[in-house]
């Protein structure tokens, strides 16, 4: 009995190791969760710090700030596995970075809410990316019928092109255009355009500008189409020093309409933004409308994912309307916007 009784004693004192592990095994999955979590974090904190520091200006690191607004959930992942792990310092560091995001993202989700009185002029305008030309020309004229667009820009017009859509109708509908010698960016409209005078910056500049007369008031208009920050960011920040130039000390009649190759949490844009003018989908609460990528090239199975194609105005202008609409041949998504002249 008592050497039974030893055996047995020595049995409980130095049990086996349990399948799958044990307690080490269970420290080590901790320890990798632990580890993913502050990986996930890593990617949101380095954005973020870009946009606080803008160092984004004229930089390559406009190319991953564009990500962004998908830095909410990826954090808000990061922040439930290290509240799982009861990490709670970290977890609360995680829950930090939630509220500055939240604080720049939730005002684009929610409408301003002006009132618009329902005498007040209406100019519809429209931007659509032609994609070097390919964009289906009876798609882009159909839309400009149905939307009942006022005035058009459209970038990355190829002659060929401009040809194409004056023939589908576009001729038509909008016989007046405003495109400098050399330029494959053009303003089309259905009502008289009046060129901008010579010392102005959008003219001097080479931009695409003009004036609009809509009931007895003169809207002044610009075409926006900036380099691509993955081409040449140097180039791509002076073409923000021109818009901004271009918006000039007064931007209340303004209206800036493209493809800007930027969203609104860039440094360059959020300067041109500065001046007094206002972005109609963060105004209508549409911020969450990506117009880019569609059917690109490079990206071909790429769904939209980040907002490049904007319409801004100044305080003189209430938007009212905004919509998005994906175009046969173009890889980027038009915009039709509705502007009340309200100032």
């Amino acid at each position: 009995m008592t050497a039974g009784t030893e055996a047995g004693t020595a049995r409980t004192e130095h049990p086996e190791p349990a399948p799958g592990g044990g307690p080490r095994t269970a420290r080590a999955l901790r320890v990798a969760l632990l580890v993913g979590c502050l990986a996930l974090l890593t990617g949101p904190a380095a954005l973020m710090l870009i946009r606080l520091t803008g160092a984004d200006e004229d930089s390559p690191l406009a190319v991953p700030l564009a990500a962004l607004p998908y830095a909410t959930p990826v954090t808000l992942v990061a922040m439930a596995g290290l509240l799982a792990l009861r990490n709670r310092w970290t977890a609360a560091v995680a829950g930090l970075l939630v509220l500055v995001q939240l604080w720049w993202l939730v005002p684009r989700f929610v409408p301003a809410g002006t009132d618009v009185p329902a005498a007040a002029p209406r100019l519809r305008v429209a931007t659509s990316n032609a994609y070097l030309g390919r964009v289906d020309p009876a798609a882009l004229v159909r839309l400009v019928r149905e939307q009942r667009v006022d005035v058009l820009a459209v970038e990355e017009l190829s002659p060929g092109a401009a040809s194409a859509l004056d023939r589908a109708g576009l001729g038509e509908l909008m016989p007046y255009r405003a495109q400098p010698d050399g330029n494959d960016t053009v303003l089309r409209s259905r009502h008289p355009l009046t060129p901008l005078d010579p010392g102005d910056p959008a003219a001097a500049r080479s931009m695409v500008g003009a004036r609009v007369e809509v009931a007895g008031r003169t809207v002044r208009l610009v075409a926006v189409h900036t380099y691509y920050p993955l081409g040449d960011a140097a180039k791509w920040g002076r073409g923000f020093d021109g818009l901004r130039a271009a918006a000039g000390a007064d931007t209340r009649d303004s209206v800036l309409l493209g493809d800007f190759n930027a969203t609104v949490d860039h440094a360059p844009m959020r300067s041109l933004l500065a001046t007094g003018l206002t972005d109609t989908h963060a105004e209508l609460g549409r911020g969450g409308s990506p117009t880019w990528p569609v059917h690109n090239d490079d990206f071909p199975l790429l769904p939209p994912l980040i907002q490049i194609d904007h319409v801004l105005h100044g305080a003189a202008l209430t938007a009212v309307d905004v919509s998005e609409h994906t175009l046969p041949g173009s890889d980027h998504r038009a915009v039709v916007a509705e502007l009340a002249l309200t100032g």
